[in-house]
């Protein structure tokens, strides 16, 4: 995002003492309070009592030459779906309000403390991660950073995560990605969303969706934002981020289903960020990958997000079923009549799928394609559940291919300033993550000319 802070800039000013903690804080929760702001439905609680204190603590550590990482004392925000020690993981709902304060941090909450980041408070999401669009009919719903006056939805299910970055209540935001809850929020509001391999961050501590296709990733103002966030989540150690020469990258786009009922503006905007990388000396291939159909076949009866959550879901349906969001109840109970037969038919179709795909995929560098098929939406035209339902669809469906491949992705924004936000992702096999970051941080700069 052009003239707003990084992590890499935030961290210098930390060290060359032009900032503080506490300063960083309190401009962060100014953001969140301004009546003005997105603030009131961005974020569902806010650690403003904590934070301040954590953030003196920070100070105190680096005046002692003991700061944990370059990073300690800088704001993020922490998706409602994660267990934070003393609090209600409310997972963006109502029926969980009664639950029990957290025992402990989510890992990924831990590590980030570890480093010295400084939770400033809980952001808003679909409810149970349920949806692309990023509509909460309980705790509002948060305006995407373009044209506020019109009012677009914000994309799901991170939704709250991305309007804290895009408007600077937070430097950093922990989300999660199940069918691209990380990176369509990023394509809506003009920021980086990163989908890790599932396996590298662990999973516990957070409400889930799918066990079979929930990850948690970051999202931020940059490639370099989202690989030191990506790096302490996965308790890695941050390395510098060398970026790739855009010259030389093999990058397929997959034309099957992928570039499909495109709206005119992401279509219009990927083909010039495609043409921009070529003459870059990027080598970019169209190529078909027919395995893609298999995804369609997989989720025909609401596949392992169904299945998967209602295994989790189906005791507190019963107790609190009415206090649902009906898009997502209904959504959830597609599961119920999902057999074991069915789900294992599904696992093995995954396995095939994944094996065939990164066949296909490995003479190249990563798949260039649509974050996702539409602009955000404007959240007045989806009061009708079909209209709804369909852009929810388009919403997820891009992303949904490289989370049953396995795979890793990150989006980038590739509009010019002042444009409607669209997202380009570049993803790849499971395993690539460092690639995927060399790759984009390399073209980052260059896609949006």
């Amino acid at each position: 995002m052009p003239n707003h802070p990084t992590l890499a800039s935030v961290a210098a000013d930390l060290d060359a003492g032009r900032t503080t903690a506490r300063k960083l804080v309190e401009e962060c929760l100014a953001k969140i309070a301004d009546p003005a702001g997105e603030g009131a439905r961005a974020f569902i609680h806010v650690d403003k009592d904590a934070a301040i204190a954590a953030a003196d603590a920070m100070d105190h550590l680096r005046k002692a030459n003991a700061a944990p990482s370059p990073y300690a004392g800088i704001p993020v925000s922490i998706k409602d779906l994660f267990d934070i020690k003393g609090q209600v993981t409310r997972a963006g709902s109502r029926a969980l309000e009664d639950s029990a304060p957290a025992e402990a941090d989510a890992p990924v909450v831990a590590r980030l403390r570890r480093a010295g980041f400084i939770v400033i408070g809980r952001t808003n999401m679909t409810e149970f991660a349920y949806s692309g669009i990023g509509i909460n009919p309980h705790y509002g719903t948060p305006k995407s950073v373009f044209n506020r006056g019109v009012g677009h939805v914000p994309g799901g299910s991170s939704s709250g995560a991305a309007v804290s970055i895009a408007d600077r209540m937070a430097h950093g935001a922990l989300g999660t990605d199940t069918g691209g809850s990380c990176r369509i929020p990023a394509a809506y509001n003009g920021i980086v969303g990163y989908k890790p391999t599932q396996r590298r961050v662990p999973l516990d501590g957070g409400v889930p969706l799918s066990s079979s296709l929930d990850s948690f990733g970051p999202l931020a103002r940059s490639v370099g934002c989202c690989a030191v966030l990506d790096a302490v989540l996965a308790d890695e150690a941050v390395q510098p981020l060398q970026p790739r020469a855009v010259k030389g990258m093999r990058l397929a786009v997959p034309t099957t289903i992928a570039l499909d009922d495109l709206d005119d503006e992401v279509a219009k905007t990927f083909e010039r960020a495609l043409a921009t990388l070529s003459r870059q000396g990027a080598s970019i291939e169209r190529i078909e990958v027919p395995e893609f159909h298999d995804v369609g076949v997989m989720n025909s009866k609401g596949g392992f997000a169904a299945a998967e959550s209602y295994a989790w879901h189906r005791y507190l349906l019963t107790s609190k079923g009415d206090v649902y969001d009906p898009r997502v109840r209904v959504r959830i109970l597609r599961g119920e009549s999902i057999s074991a037969a069915d789900y294992i038919d599904i696992v093995g179709a995954r396995r095939a799928f994944i094996a065939r795909t990164e066949k296909r995929i490995a003479p190249y560098d990563a798949l260039v394609l649509p974050t996702t098929s539409n602009t955000p939406p404007v959240i007045a035209d989806l009061a009708d559940d079909q209209a709804f339902a369909r852009q929810n669809l388009r919403s997820l469906r891009n992303c949904t291919l490289i989370n049953m491949l396995d795979g890793c992705a990150i989006s980038l924004p590739a509009h010019r300033e002042g444009d409607m936000p669209v997202g380009l992702m570049l993803a790849a096999a499971g395993g690539s993550d460092r690639r995927i970051f060399e790759l984009a941080a390399g073209m980052e700069d260059i896609i949006r000319v």
